[in-house]
């Protein structure tokens, strides 16, 4: 009985102890500069973020939700240390035979309440602003497959390519471990990116944490988010949704560059930029208007003569 009281109350004290903890080195715990984008050993906070939407979400955890639930951690140990202390059997030998307390049900019904209201204001605030952009400078199309990611730039002359896993053997220095792909998606930083997320089979998941995007490649439905890079890098992901044996080896890596380099890129490719796109439009030839029905009856009348 004593060891179980003692086990309780190592609990009891232990639980608010490590959130508090955790709570202050999950704010303070930041990778070196060189490793933003990726997982790093021994890391505790989340992955530092290098999007508007990236940073929101960071704000809500670190600033609403951590300090929220290390505060009700709190209040519950020391309630229930008060209990314990207050109403054990020794203290209080003839115990009280009260039912009800319509006070205390409707206190511990409404705090909750508005505890949820506290938490669904600024969470519903950061879903409508990470749904879509108005204002998109591009688009990039992403195709879920078993078990790789394939990529479409519409408006860069509609090139395309496929994205694979680089196995451990074919690793090349500075290349990471499953995560590294032979086909990196490239984007350039400061312009809203419109990502339209579709797949071809089952349920995938395309899933950058720098950038604060996760989202569902589902089969026959078109997904939209955004994203506007504001670092230049490169920054890791992988697919977040069980689609099968070949789930953990279809990662996701991003390169994001200045918007001159990310013109070379796309020269690379076979693409153009849209500039370069509505200027040959423009200087196209401009096709002859085809001739009446009338003027064409008069033709081959004369044809006949």
């Amino acid at each position: 009985m004593k060891k179980t009281a003692k086990t309780l109350l190592w609990s009891l004290f232990s639980a608010p102890a490590f959130l508090t903890l955790y709570s202050i080195a999950a704010q303070a715990a930041t990778p070196p500069n060189e490793v933003i984008g990726q997982p790093v050993p021994g890391e505790i906070g989340l992955q530092p973020g290098v999007t508007a939407v990236r940073d929101q979400m960071m704000h809500f955890h670190n600033d609403i939700l951590v300090p929220l639930i290390t505060a009700i951690a709190l209040f519950v140990f020391a309630l229930l240390l008060w209990v314990i202390v207050r109403f054990n059997s020794k203290v209080n030998p003839v115990p009280s035979k009260t039912t009800h307390n319509t006070m205390l049900e409707v206190v511990w019904t409404m705090v909750p309440v508005l505890i949820l209201i506290l938490m669904a204001i600024p969470s519903i605030k950061i879903l409508y602003y990470a749904d879509r952009t108005a204002d998109a400078d591009m688009t990039l199309k992403i195709i879920g497959n078993q078990w790789y990611w394939g990529y479409e730039y519409p408006d860069h002359g509609d090139f395309s390519f496929l994205s694979n896993l680089v196995k451990e053997k074919d690793l090349k220095p500075g290349q990471v471990r499953l995560l590294s792909v032979d086909n990196p998606v490239v984007l350039p930083v400061d312009t809203n990116v419109r990502l339209l997320i579709v797949a071809n089979d089952v349920i995938h998941s395309w899933s950058v944490p720098a950038f604060g995007v996760k989202l569902d490649a589902v089969p026959g439905r078109t997904n939209e988010t955004w994203v506007r890079i504001d670092k230049e890098g490169t920054f890791y992901g992988q697919c977040s949704q069980l689609c099968g044996d070949g789930h953990g080896f279809m990662p996701i890596e991003v390169h994001a560059v200045s918007k001159a380099e990310f013109a070379k890129w796309v020269h690379g490719q076979g693409g153009k930029m849209p500039n370069e796109i509505t200027k040959a439009a423009s200087n196209a030839p401009v096709p002859a208007a085809p001739a009446s029905a009338a003027a064409t009856k008069k033709e081959e009348k004369a044809g006949e003569k």
